[in-house]
């Protein structure tokens, strides 16, 4: 009992190391809680050697409790060893959601992700609320065809009474909307049929608003900008509570719902409102602008983010870029081009924005300089600079860079712009 009482001081205080070397110099009198202590203790630290060290000296009866099985699942996954932890898993006789969900879990976190419906597909007991949840975050992260099949079939029959669950109720709207994604990108359209889906759960179930479900359901109604999505939307808005209302991630989510509605002047009052701005809520401000064909104003947010010290990040310069792109003023463009640090000027999708705005702005050397600069030429670095060629008459050399891009890299949209460029 003393052991177990120091070795669990030495735990709670993070003395792991020290923890682990009193395991040692009493293991002959270690007991099933010490051992899965040590075991935990090897796993937050990473101690791989030290792990497997006493994993070889358990007696069969300490490799037959269940919460040491769990405790050498977790360690196993946490430390990489994906072969020993499905090894261990087949192993168990009894094997509890609590070690599925474990397992998941780690797969997840090793980029193993369809190894989680193989084991799902060998699954013999229903998942509970949590491992259903952490399937739920799986189907979200592949995102297949698989994926999709599994995640509308686990949701069509999840009992009733994990519908309340917050956490449960959370990770399928996210994993709807992740679906009506990837069917938008496959299919050429809004995937409306999945959003509808994330609209019907949250209005089926009685969640406690967190911070997280009012992101989730503000992008989804900017996702399908349809009267229902309008009026939920506003609806939620209105009676969230003050202490929600100065959450960046949250306003941020609101703005561009409204935005997408093409009510800019509540989202500017939403603006207005909060005390602590971060450069994403400048940036949905600007977008919103840039939406609904107010480019200009952008550049006053711009000043407003200098006056402040806001520094932009990566999607506020691509905004702001945009910006100038849809204005066309080269003042403006030299402007903002000037202010963008050196490190931002080095990434592709800055590359590639400003490819377009200087194609725009009739700069077409200007356009030429960045596209020569950019090191890895994906689609749209080609299709500006074969856009910017198009726009200022430049027919010739439009076709000879499309005949030069590799024909991995063409979609439809190289076709229309190399066809704009002849015509």
């Amino acid at each position: 009992m003393a052991l177990s009482s120091t070795m669990k001081k030495l735990f709670d205080s993070k003395q792991y190391k020290e923890a682990l070397n009193l395991f040692d110099q009493t293991f002959e009198i270690s007991t099933d809680s010490t051992i899965d202590m040590a075991i935990k203790a090897c796993t937050i630290s990473k101690d791989y050697k030290h792990g497997i060290r006493i994993q070889q000296r358990l007696s069969s009866k300490s490799r037959n409790n269940c919460s040491i099985q769990a405790a050498l699942l977790c360690f196993y996954l946490k430390c990489k060893d994906i072969d020993n932890a499905m090894h261990l898993l087949s192993s168990i006789t009894n094997k509890s959601n609590y070690m599925y969900t474990i397992v998941f879990k780690g797969l997840i976190a090793n980029n193993a992700v369809e190894k989680v419906f193989d084991l799902f597909d060998e699954m013999k007991i229903e998942p509970d609320q949590f491992t259903l949840s952490i399937l739920f975050n799986a189907c979200a992260v592949l995102n297949n065809n698989r994926a999709m099949k599994i995640g509308k079939r686990l949701l069509a029959e999840m009992p009733e009474n994990y519908r309340n669950n917050n956490i449960t109720s959370t990770s399928a709207i996210d994993m709807l909307m992740k679906f009506s994604d990837v069917e938008k990108f496959n299919l050429g359209y809004v995937g409306n049929e999945m959003f509808e889906k994330a609209l019907d759960l949250f209005e089926q179930i009685h969640l406690s608003l967190t911070n997280v479900i009012y992101t989730i359901i503000f992008n989804t109604c900017a996702k399908l900008c349809n009267d229902r999505a309008m009026k939920i939307g506003k609806k939620l808005l209105a009676k969230m509570s003050e202490n929600y209302r100065n959450d960046n991630f949250i306003s941020t989510s609101a703005i561009d719902m409204l935005i997408k509605f093409g009510d800019v002047e509540s989202a500017e009052r939403i603006f207005r409102s909060i005390k602590a701005k971060g450069a994403d809520i400048y940036g949905a401000l600007m977008n919103g602008y840039n939406l609904n064909g107010e480019s200009w104003k952008c550049f006053k947010v711009f000043e407003e983010m200098n006056e402040r010290g806001i520094i932009p990040n990566e999607i506020a310069w691509n905004i702001l870029i945009g910006a100038c792109s849809k204005s066309g003023m080269l003042h403006h463009s030299q402007y903002i081009m000037n202010q963008i640090p050196l490190n931002m000027q080095n990434k592709t999708r800055i590359q590639n924005a400003l490819i377009d705005m200087w194609g725009k702005c009739g700069s077409i050397e200007k356009a030429t300089n960045v596209f020569n600069l950019v090191v890895d030429r994906d689609t749209i670095t080609y299709n500006a600079m074969i856009n910017a060629f198009a726009l200022n008459g430049m027919g010739t050399q439009a076709v000879e860079l499309y005949r030069k891009m590799p024909n991995n890299l063409r979609d439809h949209i190289s076709h229309i712009c190399v066809l704009n460029a002849c015509s």
